[in-house]
């Protein structure tokens, strides 16, 4: 930063000299805007046509409905609104989870349930092979 001296006022005068700094932009300017063409490598790729049309010995399987796991607060478990047992709700997963493709689980509990049984429950799911555990709740009211 130069200072110099106004022959009229007598003080220093505290004005940048920005003309080196306009100097150093419009030369950096000129250089992206030469070299931003060639940093875009353009490689032609011919990919493969996907037949989207089915063939008449595909047939699609339709969706598998969700399974719905209930747990009250006494521990009580439904399996689609069907009061069961662990032992049964073991047996039903295990088998539930060699279906192609496997439903997915949805896990519903009470308000008043304790997350232990939430926990034990999702822990049996998980050791019986099912991969797609979902939680169900609802939506506060005022929110």
């Amino acid at each position: 930063m130069a200072f110099s001296t106004d022959s009229g006022s007598g003080g220093p005068m505290a004005d940048i000299n920005v003309t080196p700094l306009v100097d150093v932009m419009l030369v950096l300017l000129i250089i992206f805007i030469i070299t931003a063409p060639l940093m875009s490598h353009k490689v032609k790729i011919e990919l493969p046509e996907a037949n989207l049309a089915l063939d008449p010995d595909e047939v699609k399987a339709p969706p598998v409905p969700p399974i719905t796991v209930s747990v009250k607060e006494d521990g009580s478990l439904y399996w689609n609104d069907e009061a069961i047992s662990k032992e049964i709700l073991e047996s039903r997963l295990s088998s539930t989870a060699q279906l192609q493709p496997q439903p997915k689980l949805n896990l519903r509990g009470d308000r008043t349930t304790k997350m232990r049984t939430i926990n034990e429950v999702t822990k049996i799911a998980q050791g019986q092979g099912m991969l797609d555990i979902g939680f169900v709740a609802t939506k506060e009211k005022g929110q």
